[in-house]
């Protein structure tokens, strides 16, 4: 019997079946999908790759000199032009809230040249400027629509009269200067304070000014004694001697004792206060000799 002879196209044919398709990614494949899973990676071939593809050409194309030049060159005319827009020029400055002659000073002080871009304004160099001058308490500078740099200032209000090393000075109630003066005669509604460190003591002598209100015709001013103390004057040559602390309180025992016994009408030079325990008087020379001759002393004697 002769063997089964197989065709060339059967022989062919693989006898042993194909495995089927495992459905699961490769290792590569899912470590790649998970990486591409990862926000910063992401971002970084989102973002960060077109950017420095950007950057690196742009690099390139800056290296050449002339191109440098006309790229800041352009920037600088786009920002003149920006800036030199109607929109944003200031034209007009106003100040609010200061007498004529503060205005004319802060004007003066601030010599601005307009028309200006608001862009080249420092508001707050102009602001600490003007808070800086004597006669102002506050300053706010702001610029409103229609190109106005407008000035807000609040004035100090004189409230004594200062005769320092340097002349006459004006000073609010805090002690701070508000505006020289030529003459006293320029503000006789205030009172005069006079003496070193006078000016660092206002609220005191203002308070001492109310107490001496009854014999207020007759008040020529307070001198700072020592930077310690204050003399009160009165015309006449008299003075009142008060002490260190409690100013006020002894100069309220003098008033009281000028309206009950009419002690300042009389021949006194000089009222000390500076001892509350034990006041003392000076009398006038002329007042003295006759206290002597009534008393039987003799003429230019001295008591013990």
């Amino acid at each position: 019997m002769q063997p089964l002879m197989l065709s060339p196209a059967l022989r062919a044919v693989d006898p042993q079946p194909q495995r089927p398709r495992d459905p699961a990614p490769s290792r590569l494949s899912y470590r790649m999908h998970r990486l591409w899973l990862t926000p910063l990676y992401r971002a970084l071939l989102r973002v960060g790759l077109p950017a420095f593809a950007l950057a690196f050409v742009g690099g390139l194309w800056l290296v050449d000199e002339g191109r440098r030049s006309g790229l800041v060159e352009r920037l600088t005319e786009l920002r003149r032009d920006l800036e030199e827009r109607p929109e944003f020029m200031v034209t007009l400055l106003t100040v609010e809230g200061a007498s004529v002659e503060l205005a004319a000073q802060i004007r003066a002080a601030l010599a601005v040249e307009l028309p200006a871009s608001s862009f080249a304004l420092d508001l707050e160099a102009l602001r600490q400027k003007v808070a800086a001058m004597s006669g102002v308490a506050q300053a706010e500078v702001l610029i409103r629509p229609g190109g106005i740099l407008a000035l807000r200032v609040t004035e100090r209000v004189p409230a004594i009269v200062w005769r320092g090393p340097e002349g006459l000075w004006l000073l609010d109630r805090e002690g701070h200067r508000v505006a020289p003066i030529a003459s006293r005669l320029d503000r006789p509604d205030l009172g005069l304070v006079a003496g070193a460190g006078a000016e660092a003591a206002v609220p005191e002598a203002l308070a001492l000014y109310a107490a001496a209100e009854p014999v207020a015709p007759r008040l020529r001013g307070l001198v700072r004694m020592g930077e310690r103390r204050w003399d009160v004057v009165l015309d006449r040559g008299q003075r009142i001697l008060l002490p260190e602390r409690g100013a006020v309180a002894a100069l309220e025992r003098v008033m009281a004792l000028a309206l009950a016994e009419d002690m300042l009408a009389r021949d006194v030079i000089v009222i000390d206060m500076r001892n509350q325990a034990r006041p003392t008087l000076r009398l006038a020379p002329a007042a003295l000799e006759e206290l002597r001759r009534m008393r039987g002393q003799p003429a230019g004697a001295t008591s013990g």
